[in-house]
């Protein structure tokens, strides 16, 4: 089959998922005018447009996304070791060229259609172009789907360029990035549970466009790779879907059950649409697996029919969940009658009602699991420990030290994230304070302790045919540029003294409070500017040259007593940071605004004791122990040269012992020795 021919099946298959939403939709009754008292119908444009332009835009951001995922992991570049793309791969950065600008237009469609949809304006109305650029410069829904489109264009043009496997990874960051915004925009911005149903959504789209995109990718490239090396391309494939399968199910699981109040709302026609997307998991999960058992095996036989046919059916069923998800997106889920409970300022603010009276009890009792940062941490617990046992079955040794420090590290992030300072960081400033001290300090020096670069560089395989895998991107990444610099002794002090002082003497700390996106980038920024600084002082990975150990003594006094200035000029201070966050929670027990800011204040100065005995205790350990290798490796080398240093420095010592004594000399004034040997 011809190029052009194959390129128009897969759209043929792709067409499928449009096909669906509207199949669905008009089964649901969606697309029937909707009679609200004082809004107006958007009219017939709107409501048939909306969804298939929103599908349409979900296929072409899955696909941007995991040909983009698929060329940076899956494929070898060029054989030249010049690091430059191959051919398969330029051919995946042409498709994500035409993927990423359908993203890109239908974005800013859907700008449009999302205002006609929400104020009931139709589409013909005069004055429409107006108000939609007014609602994406005003509104949230109308600005993340503006700056999605503006990553969708950068992610096109910059396609059209990239030359080399490191640029295609930046482009696969830049995609991630752009999904994020679908996830505000889904069908989970409406919950009042926000926070949580927003992050499911978004490992939920992130898992099937990897998913899909990836599908498409290899039926774009099957051509172009001879049969071992599509073997070992589907290899690899196959296990980041197998990887995909269980991000999406355990997402989706996890979604519906904040969605739906009870069992008997799957009887609704939310509920209907539900279950043709399980339907749809189920029966994927079953064609990955023959994949996996005997597709693969089949291919290394040249049987390339087989495999075509299950892709192609996998295409099929995931171009099917898309127009699913969607039609999701546009039905109402069920309510149980007389279960709504009247919005709070508490609630319309939190997402929840206010925590109890915090006692001491609550600082153990108290939960809110994330739905992030828990499956996270879980994530890297497994995957570390998974590579001690590896590494054990191979007869390698690892402290078990570095173990207990990694895991406990990620247990304290989980309390501060899922715990009391997560349930109370959002209401008391004292709590916010308690959490962005420990996993800006505390967290980052254990799991620095742990050692992660080193052991998943020496757990992970390497890769001889050109490709990058996970050690490869690891090695990339450590030695990069950006990666050294923000590394480095001072700049990584700079960063954890700076930035603490810009996000909490600016808005950036409200805007933490009241946005979702703001609070996730501040725990990240947090915890890796922690890590950073933890690890060139006591750190034992790859990475930026270490000064000595008597500057890092240094450098960790004046970082914390800086640390400690803050904290101090922050009690000294009568101005209330956040007070428009806090003031209309409505808290009606603890200490005042201004009190509780205080205790916060006291807490950071306090706080910032129990890390640095961590890290002093650690850098003297390190110290102790690197004074002993040094011994070691002299003494091996005197053992060598017979303790050639020692005599030549007892010599030396000779020499200025006589000279210093004075030597005999000759008639003529000259040294006896000089004499003689003239």
């Amino acid at each position: 089959m011809s190029d052009p021919a194959r390129m128009l099946r897969v759209a043929g298959l792709l067409a499928l998922g449009p096909a669906v939403t509207m199949a669905l939709l008009a089964v649901t009754g969606v697309f029937e005018p909707q009679q609200v008292p004082g809004l107006p119908d958007p009219g017939s444009l709107t409501r048939y447009g909306l969804p298939l332009t929103q599908v349409i835009r979900d296929i072409s951001a899955g696909i941007t996304l995991g040909a983009l995922v698929t060329a940076a992991v899956c494929l070898p570049a060029a054989g030249d070791r010049s690091g430059r793309v191959s051919p398969a791969q330029r051919s995946l950065l042409d498709v994500v060229v035409v993927s990423a600008s359908t993203w890109t237009w239908t974005c800013l469609v859907l700008v449009g259609l999302t205002q006609s949809d929400a104020l009931g304006t139709p589409v013909s109305s005069p004055g429409f172009l107006q108000q939609a650029v007014f609602f994406a410069q005003n509104f949230d829904l109308g600005r993340y789907l503006t700056v999605s489109a503006g990553l969708a264009a950068v992610l096109a043009a910059c396609a059209l360029g990239v030359r080399t496997a490191t640029g295609v990874g930046l482009l696969v960051v830049v995609a991630l990035s752009a999904m994020w915004p679908l996830a505000l925009t889904g069908h989970a911005a409406g919950s009042l549970d926000h926070d949580n149903t927003v992050n499911l959504q978004a490992m939920h789209i992130i898992g099937t466009a990897v998913w899909a995109g990836g599908l498409v990718a290899l039926v774009v490239v099957r051509r172009q790779l001879d049969r071992p090396a599509l073997v070992a391309v589907t290899r690899r494939f196959s296990t980041l879907a197998g990887c995909c399968l269980v991000l999406v199910a355990v997402s989706g699981v996890l979604g519906a059950l904040l969605r739906l109040p009870s069992l008997e709302s799957l009887r609704s026609p939310y509920g209907a649409v539900l279950a043709v997307k399980v339907g749809a998991l189920l029966a994927l999960g079953a064609l990955g697996w023959w994949q996996r058992r005997v597709g693969i095996a089949r291919l290394e036989d040249s049987q390339t029919s087989a495999f075509a046919r299950v892709v192609t059916t996998e295409l099929v069923v995931l171009a099917s969940a898309a127009g699913a998800g969607v039609a999701l997106s546009r039905t109402a889920p069920p309510t149980l009658p007389g279960a709504e409970v009247p919005l709070t300022p508490a609630r319309a603010q939190l997402g929840h009602d206010l925590p109890p009276p915090l006692g001491a009890t609550e600082w153990f009792t108290q939960w809110r699991p994330d739905s992030l940062w828990l499956p996270v941490a879980i994530a890297l617990v497994l995957v570390y420990v998974v590579a001690v046992r590896k590494l054990s079955a191979r007869g390698d040794g690892w402290p078990a030290g570095r173990t207990v420090a990694w895991i406990f590290g990620w247990v304290l992030f989980v309390w501060a994230t899922s715990g009391a300072p997560g349930a109370y960081g959002r209401v008391l400033f004292s709590m916010h304070m308690v959490q962005h001290m420990t996993i800006a300090l505390a967290v980052p020096t254990f799991l620095v302790l742990g050692a992660p670069v080193t052991l998943a560089l020496r757990a992970l395989r390497r890769r001889d045919d050109g490709s990058m895998g996970p050690r490869e991107w690891l090695l990339r990444v450590v030695h990069s540029g950006p990666a050294r610099l923000a590394g480095s002794p001072i700049v990584a002090a700079a960063l954890v003294v700076v930035s603490l002082v810009v996000f909490y003497y600016s808005s950036l700390f409200e805007l933490s409070l009241r946005t979702h996106t703001m609070h996730l980038l501040m725990t990240a920024h947090f915890t890796i500017t922690g890590y950073l600084f933890a690890n060139c002082l006591v750190g034992i990975d790859p990475g930026p040259r270490r000064p000595p150990y008597p500057l890092r003594v240094l450098l960790i006094l004046v970082t914390f007593g800086l640390h400690a200035l803050f904290s101090v000029s922050l009690m000294a201070s009568d101005q209330v940071l956040a007070r428009s966050w806090f003031e209309p929670l409505g808290r009606t027990w603890g200490r005042s605004l201004a009190d509780d800011q205080y205790l916060g204040a006291s807490l950071g100065w306090a706080l910032g004791d129990y890390p640095l005995a961590i890290l002093a205790a650690a850098l003297v350990a390190s110290w102790v122990h690197a004074d002993r290798r040094e011994r070691r490796r002299l003494d091996r080398r005197a053992d060598r040269d017979g303790d050639r240093d020692r005599t030549d420095y007892n010599d030396y010592l000779a020499r200025l012992s006589r000279s210093a004594l004075g030597s005999p000399r000759s008639a003529d004034g000259a040294p006896a020795e000089d004499s003689e040997r003239s």
